[in-house]
């Protein structure tokens, strides 16, 4: 009877063992693949600018992985990557005085004018979620065209068939983002102080741009 005792016993601490690996490695794959920061200020433009703070934060993610330096070769800037008309078009309408593009790289401006322009989206397109996203990436003037075409849309106001690769899979990444964000972070936002940039984050992308730095010095 002992023994049997002693092997159910091992056998129990076997699968909590590996339950806790399995918890621990989910863990950290979430940290590290769908990080937050700026709360601060994601929290406050997105009540200025009526946006859900978690749609703000995926959008960062996917675009820039919280980088506020990043650029793209399209010349889009800052965690949001806006581009430079964008930046211009949201700094007259908010009256930003003496903009510049390299404002874009402020973590303040850049969520300031894309919660702006997700609110400019949002109306266009009546809220409808899918839309916005698609307009944010692909252009508000390509997919009115496609809502109006039978190929794409069967109804005017929704889309069976994103024409554009590159803007069909942004439309899924931001919305698996949003459905994780909105779980995983759900307490993150509402009434926050403080607006830090994340140590973890920091950590990250130094050790990103050291390891892009030693790659090309070795060509």
């Amino acid at each position: 009877m002992a023994w049997r005792i002693g092997r159910l016993l091992r056998i129990l601490l076997v699968i909590a063992i590996v339950i806790g690996i399995t918890t621990l490695g989910m863990i950290i794959y979430l940290t590290i693949n769908y990080p937050v920061s700026y709360q601060g200020t994601i929290d406050k433009y997105s009540r200025q600018f009526n946006v859900d703070p978690h749609l703000i934060a995926a959008i960062i993610n996917v675009e820039s992985r919280y980088d506020k330096d990043a650029i793209s070769h399209k010349e889009a800037r800052g965690l949001m990557q806006l581009s430079a008309s964008t930046g211009y078009w949201g700094a007259e309408v908010l009256k930003i005085e003496d903009f510049h593009l390299d404002m874009l790289f402020n973590p303040d401006t850049n969520i300031m004018l894309g919660a702006w322009y997700l609110n400019i989206l949002s109306r266009e397109f009546n809220g409808n979620f899918q839309l916005i996203i698609a307009a944010y990436n692909g252009g508000s003037g390509n997919v009115g065209k496609w809502i109006k075409d039978s190929r794409y849309s069967d109804d005017g106001v929704s889309l069976k068939y994103i024409p554009f690769k590159e803007t069909r899979e942004y439309v899924e990444r931001v919305s698996r983002n949003y459905d994780i964000y909105t779980i995983l972070h759900r307490d993150k936002f509402g009434g926050i102080s403080g607006d830090r940039e994340s140590r973890y984050i920091i950590v990250v992308h130094y050790f990103r741009k050291l390891f892009k730095h030693f790659i090309q010095n070795r060509g």
